[in-house]
């Protein structure tokens, strides 16, 4: 791997990028602003292109490359035409490996139980249906073009600078946690070990849930995280109050429940998660810090 290319130079791109900079690897990041073009982000090289605009696509370095795609799909429709650009110009200079972050929504409502790689998609929301659409575009692009293809559906993804501080500030309210259904999460820090682990153990055209194993309620993580920063917890309210009060896209997390089983991400990834659990997680975050970003 001596090229990688990040494409969502995001937080998550951002870590990822640092854990190869010791190592020699030329890392690449797509910006689609031209003041960044060119320039040097802590040792990545940002490239100019906007998914977007496919015709200025191009000239992306990815012939050869590790690809990551870390880019979400517009926010609106149930299809990711952004996907689709990315790989009509990627059909011209084929990488070696693309990981992609997906998200645990497209299993949909499973009414609490457990959810392995082997169940079938059943996106329930429109941001789902577009992330499900990215998969399959990309997994039947890697089939075709010989080029091995990772999918990492993720959980609720935490961590430093991840917290929900403005919420917890303003007093929101969160589902009464009797009423809660299950949600899974991820540290940060163990998303990028997967995501290391993807591009270096991963098979090809394969799926891998990435959670820490122990799902809780969203409710009992707003709860975890007011406790550790000194913050008072959000009060509570029913269903149908929340249908009035609450976002729909709050809404959409609340009214799914699913467990994810994380068994191939740590039995067959090899991945050993540094926080395999919330309380674990969340005594490694400074409350100071926290507060005062």
């Amino acid at each position: 791997m001596d090229r990688v290319f990040i494409i969502g130079f995001g937080d998550v791109g951002r870590r990822v990028a640092a854990t190869y900079r010791s190592s020699g690897t030329v890392v690449s990041g797509l910006t689609r602003h031209p003041e960044s073009a060119d320039s040097d982000r802590a040792g990545v090289r940002m490239v100019l292109g906007d998914l977007d605009r496919a015709a200025t696509l191009e000239e992306l370095p990815t012939a050869g490359s590790l690809v990551y795609y870390f880019a979400p799909p517009p926010p609106e429709g149930i299809s990711d035409p952004r996907m689709a650009a990315f790989l009509e110009a990627a059909s011209q200079a084929p990488p070696m490996r693309v990981v992609y972050i997906s998200t645990s929504g497209i299993y949909g409502d499973r009414a609490g139980a457990r959810v392995d790689e082997t169940a079938e998609p059943h996106p329930e929301t429109d941001r789902a249906r577009r992330r499900l659409d990215a998969e399959n575009r990309l997994r039947g692009w890697g089939r075709q073009q010989q080029v091995p293809v990772v999918i990492l559906r993720v959980g609720g993804i935490y961590g430093p600078r991840r917290l929900p501080v403005t919420r917890l500030r303003k007093r929101l309210p969160v589902l009464r946690e009797s009423e809660c259904g299950y949600t899974s999460r991820i540290h940060v820090e163990d998303l990028v070990a997967a995501c290391r682990a993807a591009a270096e153990r991963g098979q090809a055209d394969t799926i891998y849930n990435v959670s820490d194993g122990h799902p809780g309620t969203m409710t009992g993580y707003f709860k975890a995280v007011a406790t550790r920063l000194g913050l008072p917890a959000p009060p509570e309210v029913s269903m149908a109050e929340a249908e009035d009060r609450l976002s729909a896209a709050m809404l959409s997390y609340l009214t799914e429940s699913r467990r994810l089983d994380n068994r191939r991400l740590t039995e067959e990834l090899g991945v050993r998660l540094r926080y395999p659990d919330l309380e674990s997680g969340l005594a490694a975050i400074d409350p100071a810090r926290e507060l005062a970003s």
